[in-house]
């Protein structure tokens, strides 16, 4: 069965944004090999927002051959947008209803993960709910001060346990997670 993979970016003090909504403090890096993840997905899920801003962005011309690269392997995958939007668009799916039983239908579907790419409204439903397999948080060495934290009005605790660590030149480290099956 695919699994759900938040794989995020965080400042040091848990922002996943500035206060602005600013995101030019994420620092990418070859040896993160960001290609190899998105090698390992088939399918996105977007919040309405983030795919408006994101899902169909084409780089411009002074854009790094590996961000451009990573572009195209994003724009290849299968997109589903949540919102309370109905829309037509012929590059992603919308989903407004029945999205518990949608999303168990998706993950049961054949091939590669889901990259639950956000944004902030949908990751915070989605622990909520517990839909989350795996947490790939990178800590940039930044702190911001404030911003849209990543973990807020949570009603329960959330018991992980640790399966990879990656440090990386920048002085990024990548925590990999999963659910804890004895919580």
């Amino acid at each position: 069965m695919k699994q759900i993979i938040l794989n995020l970016a965080v400042s040091l003090d848990g922002f996943i944004e500035g206060p602005n909504g600013e995101i030019d403090w994420c620092i990418m890096e070859e040896d993160m090999h960001f290609d190899a993840f998105i090698d390992s997905i088939d399918t996105i899920f977007y919040g309405r927002v983030s795919y408006d801003a994101w899902g169909n962005f084409q780089p411009d011309e002074n854009t790094p051959p590996a961000e451009k690269i990573m572009w195209q392997g994003i724009h290849t995958k299968n997109k589903f947008v949540f919102s309370s939007q109905s829309r037509s668009d012929k590059k992603a799916e919308f989903i407004h209803s029945d999205i518990e039983n949608r999303i168990a239908a998706i993950k049961k579907q054949g091939g590669k993960d889901i990259w639950l790419y956000g944004g902030a409204n949908l990751i915070k439903s989605f622990i909520r709910l517990g839909l989350i397999d795996i947490y790939k948080i990178s800590v940039h060495p930044v702190v911001l001060g404030s911003g849209k934290p990543l973990f807020e009005d949570l009603e329960n605790r959330i018991k992980l346990e640790l399966t990879e660590t990656r440090i990386f030149r920048s002085g990024v480290v990548e925590l990999t997670y999963k659910l804890d099956g004895s919580a």
